[in-house]
């Protein structure tokens, strides 16, 4: 990779981390990124635009770090039947979302 797509890569999680910062929804972010996850996989990119996108955008609009301090607040206040509820939700609703992304694209192309 030249050193042009490292840059894209950056303003791409700069973008991304902007527009998080914006919306401020954990779980609404994580449901938009996976659903959009989900219909960029199925586009034919090249590795450099799958590399900006899915590693520069996606993984830090969906940030890992957020689910997990979500369930940490909740995991902290001895909530264990809303932390197990929570953690399942979050995983069965981000898989179905991707799903239906990936459907959606493979329909339009």
């Amino acid at each position: 990779m030249k050193i042009i797509h490292f840059i894209y890569i950056l303003l791409a999680a700069y973008l991304a981390t902007f527009l998080r910062l914006i919306i401020n929804n954990n779980f609404f972010t994580s449901i938009i990124g996976s659903f959009l996850v989900g219909f960029f996989i199925n586009k034919r990119l090249s590795y450099s635009n799958e590399k900006i996108l899915l590693s520069g955008f996606f993984s830090c609009f969906t940030s890992f770090s957020g689910f997990i301090y979500f369930l940490y607040k909740n995991l902290n206040q001895g909530d264990w039947t809303k932390f197990i509820v929570f953690f399942n939700l979050i995983i069965i609703v981000n898989l179905l979302t991707m799903l239906v992304g990936f459907s959606i694209s493979r329909k339009i192309t």
